[in-house]
């Protein structure tokens, strides 16, 4: 693909595509041919995050969507993008990049952030539109934000969170490679959840028997509400949750009681409430995405402190989930080694950044080097020390 086959064009919101012509892009839709369902990227959840006024101007999410265009207007691919005036709620974190670049004298901000806002799950960034040509889409995609990103005059360009297969192409592009860690659950094609801790160690069983039994102590049920069990009373419910909990981690948590309703009423089939109950009402809940083939779990909010009660509700209900559907894994959101010994492994993520000043380039590419390989032995460390027997996996042997 030349560039005289194609357009860039840039628009501030998701309005600037038609939902039709969103939902022919990789990973947006349950129909998709190229890349699983991802329910971060479809326009209902992306769309809601605007409506509702959680990802704006005013809140320092200026949308600069990428269209890619045929001559005559045929999409062909984008790229869910935003002018960023600081560094919240991205879970990649670059506050010491900005802090370095100032006091040098630099402008840090604004800076371009591809990313799904608030959201630290792996998934498509570099959308191609059903029956295009991928590799040569991406490219261009990937060309696009370098270019936008020297247009505006931008210190900085980032997608975060990308498959690894993407991060090629942006390096190729001149971006440079970043690795986290996260740790999410492998369902092994187990039958139960019994079955799961089949595989664990003795000691580690029946720790975790012992610690969900105590997450139900103070007779607290557990509910799962899905599709028409959202109603607007649950929601009213679980923002409680989300506010009380959110403002003592945060000081100023991010989705508004808007965004909630909205994708209630746009997307309630793909999402998972996990509620705790004691006493006739609800106390705690946690919130989670169904995709094609994983159980994303999101947010958590309680207004009662009970011991266990949130990786009984978080970590434990997402596995039964996603063993009683069929899911492959459960990705659990950002950090938390804590997750190793409830059965999440962990996997190394991906995220890409092209700097536009050399002296900073050089600096976080250096940097760059020693944390890819800090993060690959920490990977190692703990992999070593899961709580599976040996040889109980399947990708491993005795």
């Amino acid at each position: 693909m030349s560039k005289g086959e194609f357009v860039i064009k840039v628009v501030p919101s998701l309005t600037g595509f038609s939902r039709d012509d969103w939902s022919r892009l990789s990973g947006a839709a349950r129909d998709g041919l190229e890349k699983p369902y991802n329910p971060f990227v479809s326009w209902d959840f992306l769309s809601a995050l605007e409506e509702a006024g959680c990802a704006t101007a005013r809140t320092g999410w200026q949308g600069q969507h990428l269209r890619l265009e045929a001559p005559d207007g045929t999409l062909l691919g984008a790229v869910p993008c935003y002018l960023k005036s600081h560094s919240q709620g991205e879970y990649v974190f670059d506050h010491g990049w900005a802090d370095a670049f100032q006091r040098a004298g630099g402008d840090y901000y604004p800076k371009l952030q591809t990313a799904v806002p608030f959201t630290p799950a792996t998934g498509p960034r570099l959308l191609v539109a059903q029956g295009q040509d991928g590799p040569a889409v991406r490219q261009a995609l990937a060309a696009g934000l370098k270019m936008l990103a020297d247009r505006l005059g931008v210190s900085s360009a980032h997608v975060t969170f990308a498959p690894e297969e993407e991060v090629e192409v942006l390096e190729a592009a001149g971006f440079l490679h970043r690795n986290d860690q996260q740790f999410h659950f492998f369902n092994e094609g187990y039958a139960s959840y019994e079955d799961f801790l089949d595989t664990l160690a003795s000691r580690k069983r029946k720790a975790l028997r012992k610690e969900r039994r105590a997450a139900l102590d103070n007779d607290i049920a557990i509910d799962r509400l899905t599709g028409r069990d959202l109603t607007e009373a649950v929601w009213d419910e679980f923002h409680r949750f989300y506010m009380d909990t959110g403002s003592r981690k945060w000081g100023r948590p991010y989705l508004n009681r808007r965004f909630f309703s909205l994708i209630g009423e746009r997307m309630a089939d793909d999402i998972l409430l996990v509620m705790a109950r004691r006493g006739g009402r609800y106390i705690a809940g946690a919130i989670n995405f169904i995709g094609a083939d994983t159980l994303f779990g999101r947010n958590w909010g309680c207004v009662e402190d009970h011991p266990f009660l949130h990786f009984e509700v978080c970590y434990h209900q997402a596995i039964d989930f996603a063993i009683e559907r069929g899911l492959k894994v459960v990705e659990a959101g950002a950090q938390g080694e804590h997750k190793l010994a409830r059965g999440y492994l962990p996997v190394t993520t991906h995220s890409a950044h092209y700097l536009a000043h050399p002296g900073l380039r050089r600096a976080v590419a250096d940097y760059l080097v020693r944390e890819r390989a800090e993060v690959a032995a920490v990977g190692e460390y703990l992999e070593e020390r899961g709580p599976y027997r040996k040889g109980a996996r399947p990708d491993e042997e005795e």
